[in-house]
């Protein structure tokens, strides 16, 4: 009888957490990075107001996200470096507006995202690269009277490989670490 009942409720358990579709929530959402300067301290800056959709099955261990992350929200709290960076010489915001990833594969350790592997659009080149989950969940939201699932992810890229060479050969990192916090709202 007890292992009858607690079949039927991991099968219970089971039905509610299937395949879903979730829409970011742009409020907690964001692309921070941080580059090395010319060795003596790390700029650092953020994208906000990302938008997308996130599929995620976590019983067949698949999921899914594209995002898109507009170049106009970038902010370091400095309006003058903020301009720079939008300018041609890094971003060009005037002709590449948004910066796009969407995933190819996600990896799970046991139950857990461990790393999303995906396609990075920037300055109108695409490549790949694997975002390490150091923190994934969803939970049921008591503000929103949704499921919530979300986490935080990191890497680094060589920015050069994009095309954003300005300063490099003057010494500036290429390297530039990435932290991005993504949470979603089930649809």
């Amino acid at each position: 009888m007890k292992k009858t009942l607690f079949a039927a409720l991991l099968a219970v358990a089971a039905a509610g957490v299937s395949a879903a579709e979730y829409k970011i929530d742009s409020n907690h959402a964001n692309a921070r990075f941080a580059i090395d300067h010319f060795g003596t301290t790390t700029n650092t800056g953020g994208f906000y107001g990302l938008n997308g959709i996130v599929r995620f099955d976590p019983q067949a261990k698949t999921g899914s996200i594209s995002v898109t992350i507009p170049v106009s929200s970038l902010n370091t709290g400095i309006s003058g470096f903020d301009n720079h960076l939008k300018s041609a010489d890094l971003f060009n915001a005037a002709q590449y507006p948004d910066i796009r990833f969407q995933s190819t594969q996600w990896h799970f350790s046991g139950n857990k995202v461990s790393s999303v592997d995906g396609l990075l659009t920037l300055l109108g080149q695409t490549h790949p690269v694997t975002l390490t989950a150091t923190k994934f969940n969803c939970y049921q939201s008591p503000m929103l009277k949704a499921e919530v699932c979300g986490g935080d992810f990191e890497t680094t890229i060589d920015r050069t490989q994009w095309g954003m060479n300005f300063g490099v050969a003057q010494g500036m990192s290429k390297n530039v670490k990435l932290n991005i916090q993504v949470e979603a709202s089930k649809i």
